[in-house]
């Protein structure tokens, strides 16, 4: 990978260019008994160049709005504002202060329908309470795009428009408001009782960047990175793009390790990340001619050479 193969001259894997500001709180949703949703708050301390598009990313099973930080600093450094959420039922709860590693423990746990479906309403529900942000005048609220990691990613999956199969009937739930989003580690459809898989993926409306990785299992279920990949060949939006990391592991996206062992390539790993999550967003959220032309016309894989795959489909 070399720096004059990238979209811009300007951009560099190691530089974060503005100052950013980190800010915490919580929203509390009177509709559904009170739950409170947590959130974190990454957005530039420099604004003359606002308004500044928004992302949402949703954390995996167990985490929080505290992972992924690597991610989100690099990318609100460049003109964003990235807001981190938590989802009760389906985070650091299911395991703190119990005995044992917090993926056996969340293995042990049953995981009921109702907690999954909450962690849905969450997001319409974040994109409603923006305007309390201090930062709100500073958004740009028609460049607004949604992200997230394992369990997050399929949250990503479904909001952009990946039907859902419950006592053999079909619906979406798909947000209109993203105009674009990232899926890391995405989530394939394990209970499709028949159905085909673009009969779920098919739902799909808005474009998305999918990462994942050689060695990218579940944690949690058995399945691997080839059945990550089912979501990108069957899906029925325009212009997805997939990466694939020579050797990648699931928890790289995180910023942390769970049970796995030390990685070798996280240093070059989350380079990549950084730099195909920011063109993206710059393609999709900022109309980047550039950023999407490197992307879809071979230039993102020139880049990666050895390191890893890249894929477009229109």
């Amino acid at each position: 990978m070399q720096h004059q193969y990238l979209w811009s001259k300007t951009v560099q894997p190691d530089i974060e260019p503005l100052q950013i500001g980190i800010s915490r709180g919580e929203w509390v949703d009177h509709s559904r008994t009170g739950r409170r949703i947590l959130y974190k708050v990454y957005s530039p301390v420099e604004t003359k160049d606002a308004p500044f598009p928004v992302i949402i990313w949703s954390h995996g099973l167990g985490g929080s709005r505290e992972g992924a930080g690597f991610i989100s600093r690099f990318i609100a450094s460049h003109g964003y504002i990235v807001i981190h959420i938590q989802h009760p039922g389906t985070d650091t709860g299911l395991w703190e202060g119990k005995p044992g590693h917090p993926w056996d423990v969340i293995r042990a746990t049953h995981i009921p329908r109702s907690a999954t479906l909450q962690r849905f309403k969450d997001v319409p529900f974040v994109l409603s309470q923006l305007k309390t942000l201090d930062v709100f005048d500073q958004m740009n609220m028609d460049a607004i795009g949604m992200s997230g990691h394992s369990f997050g990613a399929m949250t990503t999956q479904v909001m952009a428009g990946q039907r859902r199969g419950y006592a053999g009937r079909q619906y979406s739930l798909f947000e209109s408001r993203f105009k674009a989003g990232i899926v890391y580690s995405p989530v394939p459809f394990r209970k499709k009782k028949g159905h085909s898989p673009g009969d779920f993926y098919g739902g799909i409306r808005i474009p998305l960047l999918m990462m994942t990785g050689t060695d990218d299992d579940s944690p949690i279920e058995n399945f691997g990175y080839q059945d990550r990949i089912e979501v990108f060949t069957h899906s029925g939006g325009p212009e997805q793009h997939l990466l694939v990391l020579d050797n990648g592991d699931h928890m790289v996206y995180n910023g942390s390790r769970g049970k796995l062992e030390i990685n070798p390539k996280r240093d070059i790993h989350e380079k990549i990340i950084k730099i195909l999550s920011l063109a993206f967003w710059e393609a999709y959220l900022k109309g980047d001619t550039a950023a999407r032309l490197w992307l879809s016309e071979g230039g993102a894989q020139s880049w990666l050479s050895h390191e890893g795959r890249y894929e477009f489909k229109r």
